[in-house]
């Protein structure tokens, strides 16, 4: 038992790099566990959506990262129940909030908290979306130039040599 505490304790989440979005690869390789576990976190926790990008991968943000590695430090080194990790993390979400509150009110533009998350996460949506098209765009405007069809005369001339009006 004396070991499974200092196991617990011992716990240290690895290094983040410094990057905007992160692939489920990635994330999956930082936190030690497999996409599809990822992919099941994400139905499970309100918390952790990640954006997704045009092709329909899911692209992972700090916070997300951090949210990911935070419930698998619940889960698999405190020994929570995933509706146990789910009640911790709104709990730890609440009080938060309420620090916010008590350090000088609400936001200066008057929004909640979830209410501005809920803001950047469409932003960022929509700037990813952005990005996609214009990959597109480049794409298109990178590929080489077709010259155009060459056209051709309507009439079909006759050879005069043939002696027939109508050619074999």
């Amino acid at each position: 038992m004396a070991t499974q505490l200092n196991r617990k304790r011992a716990y240290e989440p690895p290094a983040i790099p410094d990057r905007l979005y992160f692939k489920i690869g990635d994330v999956a390789r930082l936190c030690g566990v497999e996409t599809y576990v990822l992919r099941f976190w994400e139905s499970q926790f309100p918390q952790l959506k990640p954006n997704k990008s045009g092709t329909g991968q899911r692209l992972y943000r700090r916070r997300d990262v951090e949210l990911a590695l935070e419930i698998k430090r619940l889960v698999h080194a405190e020994g929570y129940t995933l509706a146990g990790a789910r009640a911790a993390l709104g709990q730890e979400q609440r009080r938060q909030t309420q620090r916010q509150e008590t350090r000088g009110g609400q936001q200066a533009d008057s929004i909640p908290v979830a209410g501005q998350n809920k803001r950047s996460d469409a932003v960022a949506a929509a700037i990813g979306r952005a990005r996609a098209e214009l990959r597109e765009i480049a794409g298109l405007l990178g590929s080489p130039v077709q010259p155009p069809a060459r056209r051709r005369s309507r009439l079909a001339t006759i050879r005069a040599a043939s002696g027939s009006l109508f050619p074999s």
